[in-house]
């Protein structure tokens, strides 16, 4: 047994051997006395980007922004007409197409009757953009060189504007959701946010008995007036899908001093704070 292992063994080792020699990069040992030449570097890899709360990325020199809306703000008065955004007069309302004026139809109907239509809102869904911004609830601000952080008190609905140079992510890979991506910039003493790449669910609406569709998008233009004391937001809606042509509108905050949001959990049926929670009111 031992006669045979050990020629094999040999046998083994040699051409492992030769092989690991044909194998050698050209200038390499070949068993001359020559030493193998230098390894060669791995190609680079692209960086991670960074995140906006990555110290590397919040030590980058930047241009200080015209203003900070660290604090907490709440929406200023209601609107012609009713509903959370602009209003509901003529004049303000766009031109919605035939498969979004169904859903505004029986909306109105079923306010007639004194009941709710889809509120998807009532029963735990997120509010979303742009209804987190205009319910009459406070928004904690806090402003960092790379990002704004925006917590609404109802539901306790996160929103980030990232200021750090970013673009939006590809369509095709990002996760899209109720709030959206938000991507600010400044012009002048004007910060402008496009936000896009918002959920696929047919749980999002822009309004009561408006919704909004993937296609959807915002565009916000911010100043601060009044001392400091008043935040005014020009906004222009596109959404084909449900309306046509661009819904432009303005709405301010106050800044609030005197509160701290509070953690405000949606619980369904149980919430008498929260508008048409109980679902015996709700029309599909």
């Amino acid at each position: 047994m031992v006669q045979r292992i050990v020629p094999a063994l040999v046998m083994a080792v040699t051409l492992a051997t030769a092989t690991g020699y044909a194998q050698a990069p050209a200038g390499g040992a070949r068993g001359g006395g020559r030493a193998a030449g230098p390894a060669q570097p791995a190609a680079d890899l692209p960086a991670e980007p960074l995140s906006a709360l990555a110290p590397a990325n919040l030590a980058k020199a930047r241009a200080k922004a015209p203003f900070d809306l660290t604090g907490n703000w709440f929406i200023n008065g209601g609107v012609p007409g009713g509903g959370w955004l602009f209003g509901r007069t003529p004049a303000v309302l766009p031109k919605l197409t035939p498969a979004a004026q169904k859903h505004f139809d029986a909306y109105a109907a079923a306010s007639k009757d004194g009941k709710v239509y889809r509120d998807d809102i009532g029963k735990c869904w997120p509010a979303g953009m742009p209804v987190i911004m205009t319910r009459v609830w406070p928004i904690a601000m806090i402003q960092l060189p790379t990002a704004i952080y925006m917590i609404s008190e109802f539901m306790n609905s996160l929103r980030v504007i990232y200021l750090d140079g970013r673009q939006h992510t590809d369509p095709d890979i990002v996760v899209r959701s109720f709030n959206g991506e938000s991507v600010g910039r400044w012009e002048g003493d004007t910060l402008v946010v496009d936000t896009r790449n918002f959920t696929d669910l047919d749980k999002h609406w822009v309004d009561q008995g408006i919704p909004a569709s993937r296609d959807f998008r915002m565009i916000e233009r911010y100043k601060l007036i009044n001392n400091g004391n008043t935040l005014q937001g020009e906004w222009t809606l596109i959404d084909p899908q449900n309306w046509e042509g661009e819904w432009k509108g303005t709405r301010t905050w106050n800044r609030v001093t005197d509160h701290d949001i509070q953690e405000v959990e949606c619980l369904p049926d149980l919430n008498e704070h929260l508008q048409s929670t109980r679902s015996g009111v709700h029309v599909r």
